[in-house]
């Protein structure tokens, strides 16, 4: 397993930054999947330091997630990025509401405002090569992983690969724009003014569907509000062959989550996190989506 937290005794690390002024107060962050985080206090103001290494077995690069940060800043949807060197990124803390699946359901007009203005404003702002996200593709990839790993879950990695090649001709063709990609609750902030988006690990280029997926699956979306979602984001009621697709992506984003949960079984050790726990968490919620999918649409 690889340690979130890197090999530097956390608190001597985090105090070694070159970015504060006077004395400093470390509090631990909790909720976080694969990376360490803390509020720290200096005399100008409060941060939060995110710890977190390379991890080639999730397709998540540091530095590329730092440029992504700078880019969402400068489009004003993110908190400002005041350091950033291997294995440490230091933003400024948003003092307000982190939403939960109850927000996102009341805000999803604002959720989708927010989307589509990252979506739209992104891609002109980020630099170096471009990094695709395809979730079918991550899906075949995390297979190989677990294969190679031994998964506690290889043998149902044959059924796993037949609904997502399913759900993937499901899809329809859509624009190229700069997507998120874990659009779970807690990545948005409400701070009584304006919303804020944080945590670009998975940020690439791609289509919306996966974004609006993950809204929808990851906050439990109701049909009416998966619909009024899908309205406010494309300004238009949804037509029947997308909300097709977007029924199947959400079968294929939550089977995404349930494999990156076995391949973080493998590789990962973040303090408090239960993998075992959350991949069944995941993997029920995958198994309730599929069988929605299949009562409203069928198999193949």
């Amino acid at each position: 397993m690889s340690d979130a937290l890197g090999t530097a005794p956390t608190p001597d690390r985090i105090a070694a930054l070159p970015v504060w002024s006077g004395p400093i107060e470390i509090e631990p962050l909790h909720g976080g999947l694969s990376n360490a985080s803390f509020l720290v206090r200096d005399r100008e103001g409060a941060f939060v330091v995110r710890l977190g290494q390379d991890f080639p077995f999730h397709h998540v690069g540091r530095a590329r997630e730092a440029m992504v940060t700078r880019a969402a800043v400068d489009l004003g949807l993110a908190p400002e990025l005041v350091h950033a060197e291997p294995g440490i990124m230091v933003s400024r803390f948003i003092d307000g509401h982190t939403f939960g699946p109850e927000d996102v359901r009341a805000r999803r007009a604002d959720v989708a405002a927010l989307i589509r203005r990252f979506h739209t404003g992104m891609g002109a702002r980020v630099s170096g090569p471009g990094f695709i996200f395809w979730v079918f593709h991550v899906i075949r990839d995390y297979a190989r992983t677990l294969v190679a790993g031994n998964s506690r879950m290889a043998s149902r990695l044959p059924e796993f690969l037949t609904v997502a090649q399913e759900m993937e001709a499901a899809q329809v063709a859509l624009p190229i724009v700069f997507g998120h990609h874990d659009l779970l609750p807690a990545n948005f902030i409400d701070d009584g003014n304006r919303l804020w988006l944080i945590d670009f690990e998975y940020a690439g280029f791609g289509t919306a569907m996966f974004d609006l997926a993950g809204i929808a699956s990851n906050a439990g979306f109701s049909q009416l509000e998966t619909e009024d979602l899908l309205a406010a984001y494309l300004d238009a009621p949804a037509d029947a062959a997308f909300l097709h697709a977007h029924a199947a992506m959400q079968v294929a984003s939550l089977l995404r989550e349930t494999l990156w949960s076995l391949v973080s079984e493998l590789h990962l050790d973040a303090p408090g996190v239960d993998y075992v726990a959350y991949t069944a968490e995941t993997l029920a919620a995958f198994e309730a989506a599929l069988a929605s999918y299949r009562l409203r649409f069928g198999k193949g």
